[in-house]
């Protein structure tokens, strides 16, 4: 999920409070009975997206409902900026759909207080097998398989070739490459080229924070919850962000600040001014239409002996506890991710999928941007990393004191180890830890 939609989920915090207060448990649900016995059941899905998501996934759910001619399926769906809100009032009312898409920190946000049911309970009509490892641990809250990735990207550097061969500057071999390297070749390409354009367009961002963890041999957040990583991490993150930005390998901070929430085209890799831009893998198709350019992905630096990077869940397919339908429901989700017509109409709408058969099934249907990005997550997918734990409640927040913190660092207002005091501080605050 992206840093503003976070944003947006944040306001439906107080709501779902008031659903755990409703005593939910997950023995409510797992009946399909009168199935059939009663003709058709309806069960209840809901997403959120643009009109052309609405189409292809009113196309999906046609292919399920046809291969499936008991269970017929309600589609819910609206902008982002009010699902989570209405997803709440749900809840608490006891209304929730049967199949649920999250995203962010939610999945743990609703299954700790027990509106999620556990997918161990789903039986043999759902079968997670095919399933990336990283993605099948993206969707567990404290061991327990509360959602379904629909797809998923990963960190990774976005370059530009034709700004490296203007500025005369050889692309990294990405196998090797450190984060020394990193900074040494974004300042070669500043250096080597016009005034405005930069070795790499931004500084750190909150995701790159987790992956200098991991790269340590920490993690954001343990799976118990807490924050796994200590005060020697967070300071070299500081360290490293404003080491960019002073050497003129990335803008100064106040350009930085500028750019922090401008749409791609106005990104510095957007608008063909940079050399490398750290962000997810899935921006390259939205980067190269803006750029005109034809941009490439390669993996993080750093990533030996100890790899940081890992694959993040776009959205996740969940199941209410309370649902009447259980197994109607994770036929539905079943559908969605190891079904080839599904995964055809679809594609990488909900990001590139974590079955790999599937993403076989769509690789010619894809542009050629796609393409890049279906192999990268292939690649990516074959990798043996650390587990990637869901954020505990309040992990909504850490991402903009990061933010916040960091730019208080560029602008000279805080040393990076006051800094990494002050976020270790107010995110053991947010998180209630």
């Amino acid at each position: 999920m992206t840093r503003k939609s976070l944003r947006t989920f944040r306001r439906s915090l107080a709501l779902v409070a008031v659903a755990g207060m409703l005593g939910m448990a997950t023995a409510c649900g797992g009946s399909d009975a009168g199935q059939s016995q009663d003709g058709p059941v309806e069960i209840r899905f809901s997403w959120w997206g643009n009109a052309g998501r609405a189409e292809l996934t009113t196309k999906a759910i046609q292919e399920f409902e046809a291969a499936n001619p008991d269970i017929k399926v309600k589609p819910e769906y609206g902008d982002i900026s009010g699902y989570f809100d209405k997803l709440a009032t749900q809840v608490a009312a006891n209304d929730a759909p049967d199949v649920i898409t999250m995203g962010g920190a939610y999945p743990a946000e609703y299954a700790n207080r027990g509106a999620l049911l556990d997918l161990s309970k789903a039986g043999s009509a759902l079968d997670l097998s095919k399933l990336d490892q990283g993605a099948l641990e993206n969707g567990q809250v404290k061991g327990t398989q509360y959602g379904v990735s629909t797809g998923a990207n990963a960190l990774a550097i976005v370059v530009n070739p034709a700004v490296f061969q203007a500025a005369g500057v050889s692309l990294p071999d990405d196998s090797t490459w450190t984060w020394d390297d990193f900074a040494r070749i974004a300042g070669d390409i500043t250096s080597k080229s016009p005034k405005g354009t930069y070795g790499t367009a931004t500084v750190l961002t909150h995701d790159s924070l987790d992956a200098f963890a991991r790269q340590r041999g920490e993690s954001l957040y343990t799976q118990d919850g807490e924050l796994g990583l200590g005060k020697d991490t967070v300071k070299e993150y500081f360290d490293f962000s404003v080491k960019l930005s002073e050497s003129g390998a990335a803008p100064s901070a106040s350009e930085t600040v500028e750019k922090l929430n401008v749409s791609t085209e106005q990104t510095l890799m957007g608008m063909g001014q940079a050399g490398m831009m750290l962000t997810w893998s899935n921006s390259l198709s939205a980067l190269s239409k803006a750029s005109g350019a034809e941009l490439k992905l390669l993996k993080l630096p750093g990533e030996k002996p100890t790899p940081g990077i890992w694959l993040q869940s776009s959205q996740f397919y969940t199941i209410s506890a309370r649902s009447k339908h259980t197994e109607a429901a994770a036929k539905l989700v079943n559908f969605l991710v190891n079904n080839e017509s599904a995964a055809k109409i679809i594609q990488s709408d909900r990001g590139v999928p974590s079955n790999a058969g599937m993403r076989t099934a769509i690789q010619d249907l894809l542009t050629p941007t796609g393409k890049v990005e279906a192999e990268y997550i292939d690649q990516i997918g074959k990798m043996d990393f650390a587990p990637t734990y869901i954020g505990p409640t309040g992990s909504t927040a850490v991402s903009e004191i990061t933010a916040r913190i960091n730019t208080e660092v560029l602008f000279k207002r805080l040393s990076p180890e006051k800094a990494a005091e002050q976020w270790l501080s107010e995110s053991k605050a947010a998180i209630g830890k």
